[in-house]
């Protein structure tokens, strides 16, 4: 082969494997490009769904608050109730009524059952079924 046959067959050999390896590089660059945009369309996607949280979690607060107040003047209007019907039937009432305080008794005398033990005997106590000399020995301190 001549030089210059020879010349022209590297400038081909060249220019396909130039175009071979960038048509390589562009895949190889593109597709690093398609995950990108992939990821920030769901980057997008997650902060829609963030914000969508956070106005119903907004609207659930309010709705909370709402309710909280409600039943804060319910209990408020049941309270006057309460004193009011105690007014009229000669009970002595007083503001800020704790029945939790005490036991309440009827006309008769009777408590109402507890679901406590009154004292220090009670079956959670820690010498409940022991007798005698057991107990003396289990309320004795371990002194070693």
């Amino acid at each position: 082969m001549e030089e210059s046959n020879i010349n022209v067959v590297l400038i081909i050999a060249s220019l396909l494997a130039g175009t071979g390896i960038g048509a390589l590089g562009y895949h190889l660059l593109g597709s690093g490009a398609r995950q990108v945009q992939q990821l920030r369309q769901r980057l997008a996607e997650k902060e829609r769904q963030l914000s969508e949280v956070r106005i119903g979690l907004g609207d659930h607060i309010e709705r909370l608050a709402a309710k909280a107040q409600a039943l804060s003047r319910d209990s408020e209007a049941l309270l006057r109730d309460v004193n009011h019907a105690g007014t009229s039937l000669g009970v002595e009432s007083r503001p800020g009524l704790d029945v939790s305080a005490a036991p309440i008794s009827d006309d008769t005398g009777l408590a109402m059952p507890r679901d406590y033990a009154a004292g220090n005997s009670g079956t959670l106590s820690e010498d409940f079924g022991l007798k005698g000399d057991a107990k003396k020995a289990a309320a004795a301190p371990d002194r070693r």
